[in-house]
């Protein structure tokens, strides 16, 4: 054996050994649960336990691998051992078993994109003039799927949802659809491994035979399906090791179940051992994490604790607005790079992605390597796109993927078929696109289809009547009017809150960009923005990382910085429940122990959000952990900013003199010494630029620079990545 049980620690080692029965292990950040899922495994191989008899069930494909290869590292039987995420489980079992569902063992496992096309043809039948119904019908499937629910009992439970026959026949007659195509959704491979499980007393006595230990990593996220699976396949042996932590439990929106955790405990009268030794996190990160977590109630009470050092203390600072904070974390970010921190040692985290917008533009400014983890960037994200396509009409009548991207955008029931059918009008009367769709009573269209048309055209026609009068942060508010966009996201629920931030934030960028280029047209600002989502920002090893909360769990850096820490961003505003506002406190939990070394917390006074700026309150978070008293303290002795500070102004300067080890960021600081008012300078990212104005000297000289295509910026020369042009 490869393995060695004195590399665990007491608390590692007491389920390790403890083999029979239910044991659940409420293992705290960093404390090493992957360690003792592992050597588990090779332990009881290592007793005679057969490999085949092991299960061990995880949430992702990452995760299963890692698993799997730390078991096979550790013992020559390894590979041999099931390590799956729950859907390849399933999957697995089904392909054996699919006949006595009445599928061939080749039925087809539809993806996300199939499955909404397969939706869409069911919602056409029910309805064909409902546009909505086909989104609600995909949220309400997926729901009724994770509950282990048929249409006929989803439409009982649910019977107070707005239009729920409607949904419910489409359920039906999509479920319909799958069955004739021999095929299976994601959430069919649950649902129907566990009717397997009930229905074929083989297939049940195989597989509760068959394995002996069952371990289940991440138990805190299962949902209620998921749960029910284990249950079926322990129902023999009743050997379930699950590994969770409550406090880490922040996908209730997607199905996880918190109450899975004390059902277990009850349901299998389980022994229960706590990992509380952390090996991430300094100790002041840890009290933190502590403090916090003690204010939520559904938990199993435990203290997270580390042998590593106390670490510095974790910094808190208040900008005037977001420009303001982006700024103090890009001067931060750039003394602890010159001290030998990596790039790629930090990470920036936020609640919701529409925050990455000023720190995505600050870094580009100031020539800092950066990445988006696990989402787009912030122009290249749908309702952005969608916006900005509208625009790009108004600046350009010829742009015809712009209108073919919109033209049935919100939903105005405008297929393809017509839109080749305008496209055809065009070819043949070599006319534009644009004219056709607004002349389109000189088609052949029928009248409904001309009706619909007319529709976008209208918007269009109200648009170009208040280009040149409205400016163009006033212009975008009318169009998310005239969309009803307020309407179109207005059901609660994570995706509908990243669109309207988003989208409140693409109208923040437009006014700052107005401010910082007085008189800018809307071609210009087309340019802009055109050139911003254009840089060429190929992905590099040493890139500090931008993420959600929950797009980062499961991730550590040495540096961690948590931003806009609000009232109304985090905790989210539609947390209204005691429960919402704990999974919201487990998310910042979250996001504390992910820092290992250092640990800084921002907010702004204020900030631009859903159309206007307003005061920021600070999160009643921060409160929780003496954390607010000590930002105004902090703040207190910074020097002020305008409250109008937008993404081309200058960052808070550093007394440091920093040297650089990559290309990633400026080599070194630039003293200003050789930059004059009218030279031609060369920036990094946005290459030739004029030198307009300068103020400040030494380590505090600032310059406005105009650059063709950007406007102009009111740049820092000390971090700013500039050279002179000859």
């Amino acid at each position: 054996m490869k393995f060695d049980l004195n590399a665990l620690n007491e608390e590692q080692l007491a389920p390790v050994l403890d083999t029979e029965g239910a044991i659940l292990v409420t293992a705290g950040a960093g404390s090493g649960k992957t360690r003792l899922l592992t050597h588990r495994i090779a332990y009881l191989i290592e007793k005679g336990v057969s490999p085949y008899e092991i299960l061990a069930i995880t949430f992702t494909n990452k995760a299963a691998g890692e698993m799997a290869e730390r078991i096979m590292q550790m013992t020559d039987a390894g590979e041999y051992v099931w390590v799956s995420t729950f859907h390849a489980m399933c999957a697995r079992i089904l392909r054996r078993y699919a006949p006595f569902l009445g599928y061939t063992q080749s039925f087809s496992i539809y993806a996300e994109s199939e499955k909404e096309k397969l939706i869409a043809l069911a919602a056409a039948e029910v309805s064909d003039g409902d546009d909505d119904l086909k989104k609600q019908a995909s949220y309400h499937i997926s729901n009724a799927k994770g509950l282990g629910l048929s249409p006929d009992e989803y439409k009982i439970d649910f019977g107070y949802v707005s239009n729920i026959e409607n949904i419910c026949s489409v359920y039906a007659l999509y479920e319909n659809k799958l069955k004739e195509n021999n095929a299976m959704d994601f959430d069919d491979l649950l649902l129907k491994t566990k009717k397997l499980l009930i229905e074929c007393k083989e297939a049940f006595d195989y597989y509760t035979d068959k394995f002996r230990y069952i371990h289940v990593d991440e138990f805190q996220d299962t949902n209620t399906i998921q749960y029910e699976l284990i249950k079926l396949l322990a129902f023999k042996h009743r050997n379930v090791l699950a590994v969770g932590d409550e406090d880490q439990c922040i996908y209730g929106w997607r199905g996880a179940n918190i109450l899975n955790i004390t059902n277990f405990i009850k349901d299998f009268n389980c022994k229960i051992y706590k990992l509380e030794q952390n090996y991430r996190s300094t100790k002041k990160i840890l009290d933190l994490a502590n403090k916090l977590i003690s204010h939520n109630t559904s938990r199993l009470e435990k203290k997270l604790w580390t042998d590593n050092e106390s670490g510095p203390d974790v910094q808190t600072y208040i900008g005037n607005g977001d420009g303001d904070e982006a700024d103090f974390v890009v001067q931060t970010i750039y003394s602890l790079h010159s001290m030998g921190y990596a790039l790629s040692d930090m990470a920036v985290l936020m609640r919701i992605n529409a925050l990455t917008r000023p720190f995505e533009q600050r870094f580009m400014q100031y020539g800092i390597a950066h990445k988006v983890y696990g989402g787009f960037k912030f122009y290249d994200r749908k309702e952005i796109k969608d916006l900005l396509a509208y625009f790009r009409i108004l600046s350009n009548h010829y742009d015809n993927e712009a209108i073919t991207r919109v033209i049935n955008f919100p939903k105005r029931g405008i297929g393809q078929s017509t839109v080749s059918a305008l496209m055809n009008e065009a070819l043949m009367g070599k006319r534009s696109l644009y004219d056709v769709i607004m002349d389109v009573d000189g088609t052949a269209l029928s009248n409904a289809a001309k009706n619909k048309v007319k529709s976008f055209a209208t918007v269009i026609e109200c648009l170009e009547r208040q280009k040149g009068q409205l400016a163009l942060d006033d212009l975008m508010r009318y169009l998310v009017r005239l969309l009803d966009l307020k309407t179109l996201y207005a059901e609660k629920n994570e995706e509908n809150d990243s669109r309207r931030a988003n989208i409140s934030e693409l109208i923040s960028s437009i006014k700052e960009y107005t401010s910082a280029n007085p008189g800018a047209s809307l071609d210009d600002y087309m340019q802009t923005v055109t050139l911003w989502s254009d840089l060429d920002d190929a992905p590099l090893l040493d890139s500090v990382n931008i993420a959600t909360v929950h797009s980062a769990k499961g991730l550590e850096f040495r540096v961690v910085f948590i931003v806009g820490m609000e009232d109304g961003i985090f905790p989210i505003s539609r947390a209204e429940s005691n429960a919402e506002l704990e999974e919201e406190r487990r998310l910042f939990y979250v996001a504390i122990t992910r820092a290992k070394e250092r640990l800084f917390i921002t907010r702004a006074r204020s900030r631009y959000m859903y159309g206007q700026i307003k005061e920021a309150i600070a999160s009643r978070f921060l409160s929780e952990v003496d954390l607010e008293r000590k930002q105004e303290r902090r703040r207190s002795v910074e020097r002020r900013f305008s409250d109008e500070r937008d993404f081309n102004e200058t960052p808070q300067q550093s007394t440091h003199s920093q040297y650089y080890r990559n290309d990633n960021v400026p080599k070194k600081q630039n003293d200003g010494n050789g930059f004059y008012v009218g030279e031609t300078i060369r920036h990094k990212k946005f290459g030739l630029g004029k030198i307009i104005s300068m103020s400040g000297s030494g380590i505090s000289l600032s310059a406005v620079i105009e650059f063709d295509g950007y406007g102009k910026m009111n740049i820092a020369v000390a971090y700013a990545p500039i050279t002179h042009a000859e």
